[in-house]
């Protein structure tokens, strides 16, 4: 895995040489050309913004790197010298390779030999069920060796592999969507067109309307541009994603891309996998019925002597082992091992006969009489149970039509593991309005019944992928009516994320597996476990280090504190902008002299809107608005901005019809801007309580103390 994260040279500059730094710095050379310096306190606002922006991403920069394990995959290549350690780009077609337990396949390949080598697929196809590979077949790459071992002969290399062609189709991955970043660019964007001709105009009209001097001019214009600038908007966004996304590095969710962080508050559909997230991966015993006279003992027995026979585990049989007793006394004289074509295993033992243990339609497919229990299997399937049947035969055979007089004894039913935490997890995901979408490649009933067991709303609505039309417009009318989703192809599972966005949802996916890679690139949040395929890995947006489904709460809760934070925030300094650009094209049209300084902006930005918001969005807030950001936004700084710009308008006529002092003016002006700004701190702040009620006192003292102990600085009247 490649690291995410920007050079320390990168994060130095891209807070230092933006736009509106740049144009920063020509309007402090205009305020030098002025020679009225004590504007320029904005500049030093500007040096200390983009040193925040720098120090923290740099701290969240090293907590990124801590998480980016950077890997190097190899081969254990069978030559003349041996078996040899190669990067796995080193393979080549007709390599044999060494596969052992735990080995994650490098390339496709066939198989040469195998000592009871069970590969799990699910990272490929979703299947969890382990298959037993025998000479001749073929090994799809990216799948895992998880019992047993074998040789292989490479057949395809690099993107020839099944898994690469996957991967290939998911190179071009979907940016997580960002609702609020896309309306901050659309502001940026329109000021910046207008903010240069119209900084050009108001300086002509306050020059040759106003009758002011050049100097008065200069600082009259660079007030009002000053005001237009967002670039406080642009730091709260950037810097409470870059801190968003070190909460969540010390949570292990490694964010490799920040707008993620916005697309996971937002999600109302989160579509996830069965194994890892509802389940452990293991089985268990629920429960055994005897099909004739045999007991309970009798049939762990013999069970146990069957399971004796073999070396190699998997989960069914660890979940036997479990179940029954692990000693026995019987004594094998032939064996047949489990193979996923004869779906069954068998042994012989010495005084005791032939017994085998599989699949009950398998086994009693030729036997007459048992269709009552077939009925019974069936429906004990249909409720999500694994089934299996132990039966005795007359003889042993590597087929199961080869088999003779089998005589059923007892079903044993498995149910997969729920975790622990599964059902808290659900809840709270149900509390915060997010449905839960189960998209899984084993079959819906089985899927169904643990999703219930989980507590997973609607689960019992279920269906089979091959089921769902495959025309897009249907797909959509039908996928909102189901909770799960089985036998799900990687396309499949694509199609199902478009359909609910296509139906105006906001989708997240969790997956692990190359089968889960089409889905992740195109989810407007795609979040992948640690040790999942590498593949999934880079095709997300989210990492989850510890690949622990439950760990998602806290995630979720720290993306909607951040996202809430700046929503609420938003519009204090979206307010500045919109009045300052009326304030200059009413001024401009009116020939009035521009009713600010820069220093009176300084004092209004720094009480009204700087202080407030560093300490709001350090609170605890989870609502988040589903969608709408720019109106939830507006609601607020719209009619701020308006109330205020006509209140300065209609100061001015009074001044001009009562022959006021422009000192008078002037101190109207900025405390009207000063009353109007903290008035909207108190709106963003309701329902207010303790800890915003002194925040709301503080910044109204400061801005009236800093006016009765320096108001010639601020071109204001002294009022004591």
């Amino acid at each position: 895995m490649k690291k995410n994260s920007r050079t320390k040279l990168q994060i130095i500059l891209a807070h230092t040489f933006t736009y509106f730094n740049m144009l920063n710095i020509a309007l402090a050379g205009l305020i030098i050309l002025s020679g009225q310096y004590k504007n320029m306190l904005f500049l030093g606002i500007v040096i200390s913004n983009s040193l925040i922006g720098i120090i923290q991403e740099l701290k969240v920069k090293k907590l990124i790197d801590a998480l980016t394990v950077m890997t190097t995959d190899k081969a254990r290549r069978i030559d003349s010298d041996g078996i040899t350690e190669i990067p796995i780009e080193d393979l080549r077609i007709g390599d044999r390779i060494r596969l052992t337990a735990g080995d994650q396949i490098a390339a496709d390949c066939t198989v040469i030999s195998s000592s009871g080598m069970e590969v799990n697929e699910s990272l490929l196809t979703g299947e969890s069920v382990p298959v037993l590979k025998k000479e001749g077949d073929f090994l799809y790459s990216g799948s895992f060796i998880t019992a047993g071992s074998g040789v292989g002969s490479i057949v395809h290399t690099g993107e020839s592999n099944y898994a690469e062609q996957l991967i290939k189709k998911a190179r071009t991955k979907k940016r997580a969507s960002s609702e609020m970043q896309d309306a901050i660019k659309r502001i940026i964007r329109y000021v910046s067109y207008v903010i240069i001709p119209i900084g050009i105009l108001l300086f002509f009209v306050q020059r040759f309307r106003a009758g002011e001097t050049i100097s008065d001019s200069l600082v009259n214009t660079v007030a009002g541009v000053l005001g237009m600038i967002p670039e406080g908007l642009v730091l709260l966004t950037s810097v409470s994603f870059i801190l968003g996304v070190g909460r969540l590095a010390r949570k292990r969710a490694l964010v490799q891309e920040m707008e993620a962080i916005e697309a996971l508050a937002r999600v109302n559909v989160l579509c996830l996998d069965k194994t890892g997230t509802i389940t452990t991966g293991e089985l268990r015993v629920e429960r055994v019925i005897p099909c004739g006279s045999t007991t309970e003992a009798e049939t762990g027995i013999l069970i146990s002597g069957i399971l004796s026979a073999f070396s190699d585990r998997n989960t069914t049989s660890e979940a036997l082992h479990a179940y029954f007793p692990s000693k026995t006394d019987l004594c094998v004289t032939d064996s047949i091992p489990f193979s996923s074509r004869r779906k069954y295993m068998g042994a012989a033992f010495r005084d005791r006969g032939n017994y085998v243990l599989g699949a009950p339609d398998i086994l009693c497919a030729t036997e007459n009489g048992t269709e009552d229990l077939l009925r019974r299997a069936d429906s004990y399937a249909s409720e999500g149970y694994r089934v299996l049947l132990l039966a005795s035969c007359r003889n042993l055979a590597d087929t199961p039509g080869k088999l003779r007089e089998i005589t059923p004894l007892a079903m044993i039913l498995l149910t997969d593991c729920i975790k622990e935490d599964a059902a808290d997890t659900f809840r709270f995901f149900t509390g915060q309005g997010v449905n839960i979408k189960v998209i899984s490649g084993d079959n819906a009933a089985t899927v169904s019944s643990a999703g219930m067991r989980a507590g997973i709303p609607g689960a019992q609505h279920y269906i089979n992928a091959p089921s769902l039309p495959e025309d897009p417009e249907e797909l959509q009318s039908v996928v909102n009516k189901y909770s799960v989703f089985g036998r799900v192809s990687p396309e499949m599972k694509q199609s199902i994320i478009k359909a609910l966005q296509a139906s105006g949802n906001v989708v997240g996916m969790v997956g692990d597996g190359i089968n889960d890679v089409l889905s992740l690139k195109d989810a407007d949040c795609g979040i992948a476990m640690a040790n999942g395929a590498a593949a999934a890995r880079q095709s997300a947006h989210i990492v989850l280090m510890d690949s622990d489904f439950s760990s998602m709460k806290d995630i979720v809760r720290e993306g909607r504190t951040v996202i809430a934070n700046i929503e609420r925030v938003s519009s204090l300094y979206l307010t500045k902008t919109i009045y300052s650009v009326l304030l200059c094209l009413l001024f401009t049209v009116l020939g009035k002299t521009y009713p600010f300084i820069p220093i009176q902006l300084s004092l209004i930005g720094g009480t009204a809107i700087g202080i407030p918001s560093f300490l709001l969005t350090l609170e605890r807030h989870e609502e988040v608005t589903s969608s709408g950001f720019l109106r939830h936004v507006l609601r607020f700084s719209l009619p701020a901005a308006v109330t205020l710009t006509l209140s300065l308008i209609a100061i001015q006529f009074a001044g001009t019809s009562l022959h006021w002092d422009d000192a008078v003016v002037s101190t109207l002006n900025v405390f009207t801007g000063g009353a109007v700004s903290i008035g909207l701190v108190v709106a963003v702040c309701r329902p207010l309580n303790r800890r915003r009620a002194i925040l709301c006192i503080g910044i109204t003292a400061l801005f009236l103390g800093a006016l009765l102990l320096f108001p010639g600085f601020f071109n204001a009247l002294p009022l004591l």
